[in-house]
């Protein structure tokens, strides 16, 4: 590790330095946007700490450029450490102080590649939130008028073009033309959204390691993409251990003494790749009853011992400890033969 250690509190416009020299003496500096790569590029070479938060992994590239070693930190972590009054020095003095520690929860700098991926996913997630707002919205209207739709998207799509043709629903020629305003909007999200599928597939097979991914049960094109982006080559996490608890899928533990409390998963972590880990498990579930091979033998006994949703996260626990060995240890997926 270098000997020089700062802390650099980054935002839109403004970052603040902190940093403590050889005689012990603290050394503070606010920078402009425009300033930043011209002073850390007269800088010794340091380890700097930085928050993880917007912008963060790209000034983590431009500074290991310059020649520096940088770490990017939990913000769960650093808020730990903020002595005093929130400002930004002192979050600096947090970052600088949290850096140092032996035991410093990080995060992996990702790629523009990788960027790349997740922006993909954001897209889309956005378009999928603003259909259900839309089918939401539809509904209600709906319903004021007596009208109700089956749960569900597939039925919501096959019975509001009938609903629309019938003329002897209470719906008037205002209300009945502003909702097929409403449903050509749906379909144009539906475009959109298969459009995303799409390219996501591209993304996976085009991606080695996401490509390898889709071997494991239960992980299809949106988790492999979404995983191979956040976890790139592993080694930021000392075991499959720490990549699950990063994602939030272990127990959290309220113990003291000899006496061991293990409480519900501490749903910490990136929601949206724990929400696609579970639902991939939920899928494998739904079809373990009939198969003999080793994995499936073990969810069916879980499921009879602790039910459908206990089985479904401790699957998805098991997957991204899998996916992590694969990246980290450079692997393919061994499937385990039938009994």
């Amino acid at each position: 590790m270098n000997s020089s250690v700062a802390g650099l509190d980054i935002a839109k416009n403004i970052f603040h330095l902190y940093s403590i020299g050889v005689d012990n003496q603290v050394f503070k500096k606010k920078l402009k946007r425009a300033e930043l790569l011209a002073f850390f590029a007269n800088y010794p070479a340091s380890l700097i700490g930085i928050e993880a938060c917007g912008g963060a992994h790209h000034w983590a590239r431009e500074l290991i450029k310059l020649g520096h070693e940088v770490i990017l930190l939990n913000a769960r972590y650093v808020k730990s450490f903020v002595v005093g009054n929130k400002n930004d020095f002192n979050d600096a003095q947090a970052i600088f102080d949290a850096v140092t520690r032996p035991n410093k929860r990080v995060v992996a700098i990702k790629t523009v590649e990788q960027q790349d991926i997740q922006l993909v996913h954001t897209v889309r997630q956005s378009l999928v939130d603003q259909r259900t707002a839309l089918v939401n919205q539809i509904r209600g209207l709906l319903s004021e008028r007596g009208i109700v739709i089956h749960e569900g998207i597939h039925q919501f799509r096959k019975q509001l073009p009938l609903i629309l043709e019938d003329a002897d629903n209470n719906l008037t020629p205002l209300s009945r033309e502003l909702l097929n305003e409403r449903y050509e909007q749906l379909v144009l999200l539906d475009d959109a959204i298969k459009q995303q599928d799409r390219r996501m597939h591209r993304l996976c097979t085009d991606n080695e390691l996401s490509k390898r991914f889709l071997e494991v049960p239960g992980v299809g094109p949106m988790t492999a993409t979404i995983i191979a982006s956040d976890i790139g080559d592993g080694k930021r996490y000392a075991s499959s251990r720490d990549y699950a608890a990063s994602l939030g899928i272990v127990p959290r533990q309220h113990s003291s003494g000899d006496k061991l409390i293990y409480l519900g998963i501490s749903k910490r972590g990136n929601r949206y790749i724990r929400t696609l880990l579970i639902h991939g498990a939920r899928a494998v579930l739904k079809h373990c009853s009939d198969k003999t091979d080793k994995l499936n033998l073990w969810l069916q006994a879980l499921i009879e011992r602790r039910g459908f949703n206990k089985a479904a996260v401790a699957l998805a626990n098991k997957n991204a400890r899998i996916l992590w060995a694969m990246a980290a240890k450079d692997q393919v997926y061994q499937r385990l033969p039938a009994q």
